[in-house]
């Protein structure tokens, strides 16, 4: 097998971290259907730890993302050999190799969660998964290898690779689209009370807690600066009421 060189080894790169990207934003945040460690028992009895666990997860992907620049950037000007080779086919490659490891490390070894926590047959949805994010780019990207000679420009081009990875960081890290409906995850230790003075601060109303009072469910006005909440002992502000149908799961089980 050739040795890969500074810009093949970024595109892997950048295809892995957009591996872990689209499985922290669809399945974390968008579908709800699990956390990073929702197959712990332990973990996932606690929202505030998950979230934690879940913005870590995120922070490594953003230095794979980085790491894979950075070699982008400073790999060497290509030859006409390597300019034929096309990246987007190493970043499929490599956003397959994401899917292959979380399926078996993550899913199947360690257990710390499957695709779907809450079905009667985790295991196929598992499998599902893996044959349409994982097998399907990884074989694609192999067969664009083979094919290597007849590679377009935008295939070879570092450009869109890179503008895909800054995209998918950037959503991975903004909030959910205001709203009036406000989720508030309190830090360990905060105060109740202190947290109710920060929601007379933003002019927010309480409208739902957990049985813990840690996780509270807020009304505010389409102006509040939600940033100041967390002066008052906020672990998580989410503009978005979809967390909650996540709660729900981990209450249940």
């Amino acid at each position: 097998m050739a040795r890969l060189n500074r810009r093949e080894t970024g595109a892997l790169a950048l295809g892995f971290s957009l591996g872990g990207f689209f499985d922290g934003i669809l399945l974390h945040q968008i579908l709800q259907w699990h956390h990073l460690l929702s197959g712990l028992e332990q973990a996932r009895l606690d929202i505030r730890f998950l979230v934690l666990t879940d913005g870590l997860f995120h922070g490594l992907m953003y230095v794979v993302a980085i790491a894979g620049l950075y070699l982008l950037w400073t790999s060497p000007t290509p030859t006409r050999q390597s300019k034929n080779v096309p990246l987007i086919a190493r970043a499929m490659i490599g956003f397959g190799i994401w899917h292959l490891v979380d399926a078996v490390l993550s899913h199947w070894i360690l257990g710390i969660h499957r695709v779907r926590m809450d079905v009667e047959q985790p295991f196929l949805w598992d499998l599902a998964w893996l044959a349409v994010f994982g097998l399907l780019p990884f074989a694609t990207g192999c067969y664009l290898m083979r094919r290597r000679s007849g590679s377009t420009s935008l295939l070879c081009s570092p450009v869109a690779l890179v503008l895909a990875t800054l995209i998918a960081g950037s959503i991975a890290s903004f909030p959910a689209p205001r709203g009036e409906s406000v989720i508030v995850v309190l830090r360990p230790g905060a105060s109740e009370t202190v947290m109710m003075a920060g929601l007379g601060a933003v002019d927010g109303r309480l409208v739902w807690t957990d049985s813990s009072n840690k996780i509270w469910a807020i009304d505010v006005p389409a102006d509040a600066k939600l940033a100041r909440l967390y002066g008052y002992g906020a672990l998580l502000v989410s503009n978005s009421i979809a967390p909650v149908g996540c709660l729900d799961w981990i209450k249940m089980n």
